[in-house]
């Protein structure tokens, strides 16, 4: 930063010497009246510092000069000059013979100068003779040379003449030319160390950079050993807080899970041996059941031998039944033929009844949902009259009579307009209510706005009329004021006269129409009527009457009541100053700026203007621009601009003294 901060510092420095020098180069260009392409003998003169006065008297109009090599050069450059004329100086003659010192202590003046090259040594050629002495009294009578004083100041006592140099002439030329060549070493210098500074802050910035990247890598470092801490700590942390939350809930964390799946798996082994203790009890109870089957059952086994020798009895009966049925089966198959084919019949017969049996069963079941969809089908229609007859007014049930075709008509076209209805609303939104819910939000946001704005607009009216009632006491006292100071300032400005300020207000009514016809007088009246009618709703309102403006009327010692827009420009003018002046006393002001405002006046309503501003300087300052001789008389400071031969504007300003001290001057 501070080798920045020094190269910023030799860059401005270097600037500024720059500007300077530029400037000196414009001006030493600036005051140059010589060709293109000639130089005048300052420009290679170079004097000690506080000298310059003394060579500028010395050397004269030749400082300014051309220096041309020949005669014939000087005069084709005199010839190029034109009527503007000019010199020059011929270099390359021998110097001539000086004189002795006018004094003890006098020094040569063309030691002054500093430079080197043929025109200083033209220069010290024309200086000789010439002595630079610190008083012109104490050079003796019959001195021959030129004795020159620091302030510029000469006498030549070959031609007995006596001359003071022009401040800001040939002097300057030579101060400034000097310390041009000072600000020009100081130029290279701030240069040199601008390069040296800048060459620094470029190292100091590499510098600054090698040590960023460091800094950033080690920041990367410090980060990451950070994170690592904290990752170890928050670890350290988590286990603590594992520790201590077993340590206070010993029935949680991994033990409490595999205490958890044990209890589980001893419940489920807990149901195993219920479920097989169970089915251990109904074993042992179908055991039982077995057992007293068995019991019943060898109990049973008498009773059971002899149904088996009866069955033994009836089984012999059966086989000799059994031949005797076998032989009478054999008699009766060879005459059996004519009942089987009786018997083929009968089944189809019975096949036939089972195929009109299934298709009775058929429909049978039919008709069971077409009874069934029936009574459903009355259920719906019997749900339909409700609804129809709760919608249309009537009783649900079934009317003694049939319905006429006229009240049937009725009944079709309010079942039609229903139906419209129906059609225009449209399928049932389900969003219905949350839309009406937002919107019904909606609508009291609204009003609650409403009603903010409503109460923002009570006070903003009040603020207005507020403040239309001080602009109005304001203005009225302003208007009280300045119009009681502008009869007295009219009393001044036109002696014997008099005037007034009015108030006027917008003709809201329109003017009556030369030539017009009753319509025309009606039509006026109707809005004047109207304008009134307004007047007094604002009046109602509390608004403030609305003054359009001031108008200004003057009386001047005999003549007639005039209207500003009906006089000469002198009065104009001198009832605009008494305006002014008016207003001026009524809100007072800084400063007044007057642009030529008595230029119409004559020298009479002059006076009056300029006892005004003697009576009330001293409440403000009045700046006035003018080009009348008696104001400039009457002013305390005059501020004037004059162009000099060199076509640069000058201001040229003086103060003048108070009338006090120029009368008792």
């Amino acid at each position: 930063r501070d080798a920045v901060s020094r190269a910023g510092e030799a860059a401005r420095n270097h600037a500024r010497l720059s500007g300077e020098l530029a400037g000196l180069d414009e001006f030493l260009s600036r005051h140059g009246d010589l060709p293109e392409g000639a130089r005048s003998l300052a420009d290679g003169v170079e004097v000690r510092a506080g000298a310059e006065a003394a060579v500028a008297a010395a050397l004269g109009g030749r400082l300014g000069a051309a220096v041309v090599s020949s005669m014939g050069e000087g005069q084709s450059l005199l010839s190029g000059m034109g009527e503007r004329g000019g010199s020059a100086v011929v270099a390359g003659g021998a110097a001539g013979a000086g004189s002795d010192a006018p004094v003890p202590g006098a020094q040569p003046l063309a030691d002054s100068v500093t430079s080197s090259g043929e025109m200083a040594d033209l220069a010290r050629t024309l200086l000789a003779g010439s002595w630079l002495v610190e008083d012109l009294d104490s050079v003796p009578a019959d001195f021959r040379g030129v004795a020159v004083t620091a302030d510029g100041r000469a006498w030549n006592g070959s031609t007995r003449e006596l001359y003071q140099a022009p401040r800001g002439g040939s002097e300057r030329i030579l101060a400034e030319r000097r310390r041009r060549g000072e600000v020009a070493v100081q130029a290279a210098e701030a240069r040199e160390a601008m390069e040296t500074s800048a060459e620094a802050a470029h190292a100091a910035a590499a510098t600054e950079t090698e040590a960023l990247a460091r800094l950033e890598a080690a920041q990367e470092a410090r980060l990451g050993a950070e994170r690592e801490r904290d990752a170890a700590l928050e670890a350290a942390r988590r286990a603590e807080w594992l520790i201590g939350e077993r340590r206070e809930a010993p029935e949680q964390g991994e033990a409490a899970v595999r205490r958890a799946q044990l209890e589980g798996e001893l419940a489920a082994e807990r149901r195993v041996a219920e479920r097989a203790e169970a089915d251990r009890e109904e074993r042992a109870e179908a055991i039982r059941q077995h057992e007293f089957s068995i019991a019943r059952d060898n109990a049973l086994l008498p009773a059971v031998a002899r149904v088996q020798s009866a069955l033994d009895g009836a089984h012999a009966a059966a086989v000799e039944a059994a031949a005797r049925f076998a032989a009478e089966l054999e008699a009766d198959r060879e005459s059996g033929g004519s009942e089987a084919e009786e018997l083929r019949s009968c089944a189809a017969a019975e096949a036939e009844i089972q195929a009109r049996l299934r298709e009775g069963a058929e429909a049978v079941t039919e008709a069971e949902v077409k009874a069934q969809q029936s009574r459903d089908r009355h259920e719906e229609v019997g749900g339909e009259l409700k609804r129809l007859a709760e919608m249309l007014g009537f009783e649900p049930e079934p009317a003694e009579k049939p319905l006429t075709e006229e009240e049937r008509e009725s009944l079709d076209q309010r079942l039609a307009r229903v139906e419209r209805r129906k059609e225009q609303l449209g399928p049932v939104n389900p969003l219905a209510k949350a839309e009406y819910e937002e919107a019904l939000e909606h609508v009291e946001t609204l009003e609650r706005q409403r009603n903010d704005l409503e109460e923002a607009m009570r006070e903003l009216r009040t603020l207005i009329r507020e403040t239309d009632r001080q602009i109005r006491e304001t203005f009225e006292k302003t208007f009280e004021a300045a119009a009681k100071n502008f009869e007295e300032l009219v009393e001044h400005c036109f002696p014997g006269g008099r005037g007034r300020l009015r108030l006027v207000r917008e003709e809201r009514a329109p003017k009556p129409v030369i030539g017009g016809a009753e319509g025309d007088e009606e039509a006026r009246l109707e809005a004047a009527a109207e304008a009134e009618a307004q007047d007094e709703e604002g009046k109602e309102l509390g608004e403030p009457e609305d003054d359009l403006g001031v108008e200004i009327e003057v009386t001047p010692a005999g003549k007639s009541m005039k209207k500003l827009t009906l006089m000469s420009g002198g009065e104009k003018s001198m009832t605009a100053i008494a305006f002014l002046f008016a207003v001026f006393l009524a809100r007072p002001c800084p400063f007044y700026i007057l642009d030529e405002v008595e230029a119409a006046l004559d020298d009479l309503n002059i006076g009056r203007f300029l006892e005004l501003l003697r009576a009330y300087r001293d409440r403000a300052q009045f700046i006035v621009v003018t080009h009348q001789q008696r104001t400039m008389e009457a002013a305390d400071a005059l501020y004037g601009v004059s162009m000099g031969g060199d076509g640069v504007s000058k201001v040229i300003s003086r103060k003048l003294p108070a009338e006090e001290e120029a009368q008792a001057a």
